[in-house]
Parts: structure tokens; sequence; C-alpha cells
């Protein structure tokens, strides 16, 4: 059986991404997960019953849902605005996640980030790491050039192509 803050990381995470359904089965206990606009609400069966294990569990998620929104609109549209201008360039390509994950800017909090606005890269260069289920995959920049902006900040959840860079190709 999960514990309730990997339920809750679950939630979170389930909450932050584009996925309406997801279902986890193991060892007898089986969670199902919905989302649409209103709320999310998260449902907990155990097959064998136990004084312990609450057999239908409810969490309905509307009201934390609203203000995290609000505060983060501000921010994305000002990213947004900030990146108009540059995605206009024909020169610019876009190194975009291969997954859903956790961006990190560099390989471990206490290093530097693997590159910043302005670095030059190779088609190998290593530009981050998106860590999805524990993995860390390090991401190349698959093309030469030069960093233009950085579009998702340190420890920011990515969608499966979503844009993490935009670089000047030489």
């Amino acid at each position: 059986m999960l514990k309730i803050q990997e339920i809750r990381e679950i939630i979170k995470l389930i909450d932050q991404s584009n996925i309406d359904e997801f279902t986890y089965e193991n060892e007898g206990s089986k969670i199902n997960m919905k989302k649409n606009a209103a709320q999310t609400v998260v449902s907990t069966q155990v097959a064998a019953p136990a004084p312990q294990a609450v057999p239908q569990q409810q969490v309905p998620q509307a009201a934390p849902q609203a203000p995290a929104q609000q505060a983060q609109t501000p921010a994305a549209e000002a990213k947004q605005e900030t990146a108009a201008p540059k995605q206009e360039d024909a020169n610019l390509h876009k190194i975009t996640s291969p997954m859903v994950g956790t961006f990190y800017a560099s390989p471990s909090p206490d290093q530097a980030a693997y590159v910043q606005e302005g670095d030059k890269v190779g088609e190998n260069s290593v530009v981050c790491i998106v860590e999805a289920m524990k993995l860390f995959n390090e991401i190349e920049a698959e093309v030469k050039g030069e960093i233009v902006e950085v579009l998702v900040d340190n420890g920011q959840l990515v969608e499966y192509g979503q844009p993490l860079f935009l670089v000047k190709t030489i």
C-alpha cells in the first residue's frame, strides 16, 4: 500500500499534467484518480479488509487549485510575452522534453547548471536532466549553436514535447 505522502505526490503530478484519468494497482490495492475541470477525485480500494484501511477515500482538490493557478498565471503570461519575440527568429531551434518529468538544470543542487543563456553547445552537449520515476535522463542539445533562452525553471514539472531551451543554430 502506498504511503499518504506518495499518494499526495501522485495527486500533485496528475493535477499538473494533462492526464484526465490514472489507475494504479499493486498487491491487491487499487488507486483510481479522475480529473475534471472542477476537482480531482482519488479513490482507494483494498482487496483484503483491514481495520486500518479505508475502503473508499475521496479527496476533493478544487479549493487549492484555484489560488495556485491564479498565482502562476501572471508569471506564465510574463514568460510567454518575453519568449514571443525570440521565437519569431527562423534560426532558433527548440530543445523539447522527450518525456513528462521534473526539469533539473544541474547534475546536483550544489553544482552549476549545465548551460546558461549565451553558452555554446554541440550536438552531444548535455543541457539538462529530466527526472521521471526516479530515473535521471540527460537531455542533449542535438544541434550546434548558442543557448538564447532557458524556458523553464529548475525543479519545474515539464510535459512531453514542452520546449525547454531556445538555441540559435550555427
